[in-house]
């Protein structure tokens, strides 16, 4: 039977519960239904060592005080809309604000702040679902969400879908910090990263596009080849020096599910790419990572200790008609899919 046990309590007292899916030597994901979040992720590294990949907290006090959004399901929107207002069908939206005088992953109470339900959970996945009654955040129409986890070989899908009985939007990503020397190994300086992407989005000081796509060629945004973590987030350029980092949209290439990012340790020998069907990556670099909150491991979290690599729409989305469409119709059913694929470096 897979695991199935009682994490903590929520201040009303209510249980948290923490799910197992996987098998050893494969990846085991272990699932919080606070926040339908990845709280644990084993794999075997190439190096042929198990390790956890994905920065948690040891309890529920923690994850609740954190701002961080540390494994958790992002909705209704994750990034960022503009002064939390967008027009939808000729009408005026206004939605919670929460970062800089914008509307941030969901607003004040995101999805990765709520109990999830439990729909199955299997020996190799687990579905949860949450219901978000309209006006919630300020966003029209009552939504249904369900994710789904799944491990099959050395892949970890995320599955995400939405329905909703009247137009809205929606935006739905995990917010998974990777490392993949290991939770509490220290920063990923050393990691390399490529993202399969020619553009990416400035922004201004509040993250909001300052308008159309640029250019990676001749930035530092520039990771269509493999390149070090820690020379990119400490270069001279504006947009990254504003950050304390990246924090960024790429365009991802192509269309359908593809792979948007490879990360790898050559350290541990173990590369994960990130496949998806949508149209953007969001590179977080973990810059607002201040050891005050703690991990799993026991340590507190600092500035660079991983790495967010979050597929989603476009920042803003809601306000840039020209971008892809954000906006759910009843009878419309939204899809986002995720997989990480664990592979074993050929490096030493």
């Amino acid at each position: 039977m897979p695991r199935d046990e009682i994490f903590g309590q929520l201040p009303d007292g209510r249980d948290v519960r923490l799910l197992t899916i996987g098998a050893a030597p494969g990846p085991v994901a272990e699932v919080l239904t606070l926040g339908a979040t990845v709280h644990r992720l084993l794999v075997t590294c190439g190096d042929g060592e198990r390790r956890n990949v994905v920065l948690g907290h040891p309890d529920v006090e923690e994850r609740l005080a954190s701002g961080d959004y540390v494994g958790g399901t992002i909705g209704r929107y994750a990034n960022r809309i503009a002064a939390g207002r967008f027009t939808l069908d000729g009408r005026d939206v206004e939605v919670g604000t929460n970062d800089r005088g914008n509307s941030l992953h969901g607003g004040p109470d995101g999805f990765h702040a709520r109990l999830w339900d439990v729909v199955s959970h299997e020996a190799d996945e687990v579905v949860l679902s949450l219901v978000s009654p309209d006006g919630d955040q300020g966003f029209p129409g009552e939504v249904r969400v369900s994710v789904r986890y799944r491990v099959e070989g050395e892949v970890v899908g995320v599955t995400m879908e939405a329905t909703t009985d009247a137009a809205t939007v929606v935006n739905l990503t995990n917010h998974a910090y990777l490392n993949l020397d290991g939770e509490g190994a220290g920063t990923v300086d050393g990691h390399e990263l490529t993202v399969e992407a020619d553009e990416f989005t400035p922004v201004d000081a509040t993250g909001i596009p300052l308008g159309d796509h640029a250019p990676v060629a001749g930035t530092p945004f520039d990771l269509r080849a493999p390149a070090l973590l820690g020379p990119v987030v400490r270069t001279e350029h504006p947009q990254i020096a504003d950050a304390k980092g990246i924090d960024h949209n790429y365009v991802v290439q192509g269309s359908g599910l593809r792979r948007a990012a490879v990360l790898t340790s050559r350290a541990t020998r173990t590369s994960a790419e990130v496949w998806t069907d949508q149209p953007g990556l969001q590179v977080y670099t973990a810059n607002g990572l201040d050891g005050t909150r703690r991990g799993t491991g026991g340590g507190r979290y600092r500035q660079g200790d991983g790495v967010a690599l979050e597929p989603q729409l476009f920042p803003d989305s809601p306000n840039r008609p020209e971008w892809p469409s954000a906006v759910l119709r009843p009878g419309e059913t939204y899809v986002a899919r995720l997989q990480w694929r664990f592979v074993l470096s050929s490096t030493t």
